[in-house]
């Protein structure tokens, strides 16, 4: 099976990220002034994440907590409710005990 890349480069994803932070912004009726006060980050550094033109990764999430989309950080980091190795554990069976047969005292005395 040959898996498409649509963006590969880390350039091409700053840009991808960067356009959905602007349409988010747009969406919400804010310029780019009121989002980086309700993210307490500078213009600057919107303007940059926008463009992607690099941005550290405390103002991508000050920004989207800002636009109120926390389910953007939420996919990347799922909660796990089930341990891989719990679920390891639980399919594996168990060796079937052995049972000890004690011979009759008849039985024993007859082997003799």
């Amino acid at each position: 099976m040959q898996v498409t890349r649509i963006y590969s480069t880390t350039r091409e994803w700053e840009q991808l990220v960067g356009r959905q932070i602007r349409a988010a912004r747009i969406s919400n009726e804010l310029d780019q002034t009121g989002l980086a006060a309700l993210a307490n980050v500078s213009v600057g550094a919107l303007s940059n994440l926008e463009r992607g033109k690099g941005s550290s990764l405390t103002t991508v999430i000050a920004i989207v907590r800002a636009l109120g989309r926390t389910d953007w950080l939420e996919s990347l980091a799922p909660v796990v409710s089930v341990s891989p190795i719990q679920m390891l554990r639980s399919k594996r069976t168990a060796p079937p005990s052995r049972v000890r047969v004690r011979k009759s005292a008849s039985a024993s005395s007859q082997a003799r």
